[in-house]
């Protein structure tokens, strides 16, 4: 033991560094890993409160021909002061012509002062039964400059590629909703045309005495019946004998 103390005396300077060491690692460390969860934290503040505008191109959920341009906010912030800035990137006179009948929703032109998250506004339409081959060929593109909450500002340019929805169809009839919707209406017409007398009911009264008659007809014939068994056995014994 003795031993012991004398070596940790003698060597106690040499511990002190090694433990002050230590410590400065420690430190280090937990300066490091604080500076990182500060950072995510500001990003996830930051993305929590980003908005991102996208554009897409579909077809109109009835008439499956018929295309239109969704613009949408799918961040989690609002969009501020939006402007679209369309453009031809192939395709010529008929993306020209595509970008005129898409942007006619007056949006395009004036901008939007603002877009909530989730919020979704929709253009004009093309046709794409009307020369619809040299229209799948087209791609335009749309530079969107837009402001965050906290006025950051975003500039990007998103693709509409036509050519993506070369060979697309739809299977079946129309969509549930929709078919649902047109029952509903066809229900309603009809209650309208009976209410309205447009169409009458054809309704068979059953009073009670046609009940009494029906029972007293019903009484009769079991006794024939009664009878006519009554007889055959008759019949039947007397041919036994």
């Amino acid at each position: 033991m003795t031993e012991l103390l004398d070596f940790l005396n003698k060597n106690a300077g040499a511990f002190s560094v090694i433990f002050t060491a230590v410590v400065t690692l420690a430190t280090i460390s937990y300066a490091i890993l604080t500076y990182w969860l500060v950072k995510e934290t500001a990003l996830m503040r930051q993305v929590q409160t980003e908005p991102k505008i996208e554009i897409t191109v579909r077809s109109h959920e009835v008439y499956f021909s018929i295309m239109r341009l969704h613009v949408r906010n799918v961040g989690l912030g609002p969009a501020l002061n939006v402007k679209f800035f369309p453009k031809v990137l192939n395709g010529g006179d008929t993306a020209s012509g595509l970008i005129e009948a898409l942007t006619e929703a007056n949006f395009f032109k004036v901008g939007l002062a603002y877009i909530s998250p989730r919020q979704e506004f929709v253009s004009g339409y093309t046709d794409m039964i009307e020369a619809g081959e040299k229209k799948l060929k087209a791609v335009i593109g749309f530079d969107v400059v837009y402001e965050s909450a906290t006025r950051k500002s975003y500039k990007e340019t998103l693709i509409i590629d036509m050519s993506e929805h070369k060979g697309t169809r739809r299977i079946g009839g129309y969509p549930p909703l929709y078919s649902i919707a047109q029952s509903i209406e066809k229900i309603q017409k009809d209650f309208d045309h009976i209410l309205s007398g447009f169409k009458r009911l054809n309704i068979d009264i059953f009073s009670s005495e046609d009940r009494v008659r029906e029972e007293d007809e019903r009484k009769e014939y079991e006794k024939e019946m009664l009878r006519k068994h009554q007889e055959r056995k008759q019949n039947s014994e007397m041919s036994g004998e």
